[in-house]
């Protein structure tokens, strides 16, 4: 185990033991509910395909590598654009930025899959460029990245500057249009570990969780929405830092 990494005592509690018929009597029961849930959410990914849709500047500028560039040309020839605004701390080193944008962003590295269906990812940070892009090199990312400053209220309307959100647009020539948008829990279909860690007997170990008496739920803090942090960092940020990577 690694010196940041946590371990959960040998004598925590765990389900009662029972034999092979018993246990795969309660997964079958178990496993009606899984099905209806995985049918209830394609019925709900239909729902979210027969939306309207809200047409929007195209010209709308963001910061990328090249300089500033439009929403348009940030589709990169695509049909689609998903777009993840990242929540940014301006002038704050790498371990006081946002560690949910962090764990979020983190799980999104093979992206040729989305390409293969005409669909750009791209994060717009909602920082300047160069101190947000600073902190991707120091993670390791190549996820194409922009900032979105001086162009948020035009990007966000309606809604929270600073908080993150996951966006859907696609394209007709050269006009725009956003199909849908996420924030909070909803950005969680970025993350694998999540869905990873719901199939453990002791699934996240966060506090706002329904699990028996004596589960651990060590993963508590001051916002118990995005308990991602170990030792004041960002978890993945460990990793770099005993590789030697300098942060940002």
């Amino acid at each position: 185990m690694g010196k940041h990494e946590r371990v959960v005592p040998d004598t925590t509690a765990l389900p009662p033991v029972v034999d092979r018929a018993t246990f795969d009597a309660g997964l079958d029961e178990l496993r009606a509910r899984e099905k209806a849930h995985t049918r209830e959410a394609d019925a709900i990914a239909a729902q979210r395909r027969r939306l309207p849709m809200v047409e929007i500047d195209p010209g709308i500028p963001v910061v990328g590598e090249t300089g500033p560039v439009t929403l348009l040309e940030a589709f990169e020839g695509r049909k689609q654009l998903l777009a993840y605004y990242y929540m940014w701390h301006d002038g704050h080193d790498a371990a006081d930025q946002c560690q949910g944008c962090t764990w979020c962003t983190g799980q999104v590295q093979e992206i040729s899959y989305l390409h293969s269906r005409d669909i750009t990812f791209a994060v717009f940070s909602q920082g300047p460029y160069a101190e947000s892009r600073a902190y991707r090199d120091f993670m390791g990312w190549t996820m194409p990245w922009y900032s979105a400053v001086g162009s948020l209220e035009h990007l966000l309307v309606g809604r929270s500057i600073g908080q993150m959100y996951l966006i859907s647009y696609v394209r007709q020539g050269d006009r725009v249009f956003e199909t849908y948008w996420t924030t909070m829990r909803g950005v969680e279909v970025m993350d694998n570990n999540y869905a990873l860690m719901d199939l453990t007997v002791y699934g996240r170990q966060e506090p706002f969780e329904d699990s028996p008496d004596g589960w651990p739920k060590q993963w508590a803090t001051e916002d118990p929405v995005l308990p991602k942090v170990i030792d004041g960092r960002p978890i993945a940020q460990w990793s770099r830092i005993e590789a030697g990577r300098v942060t940002s």
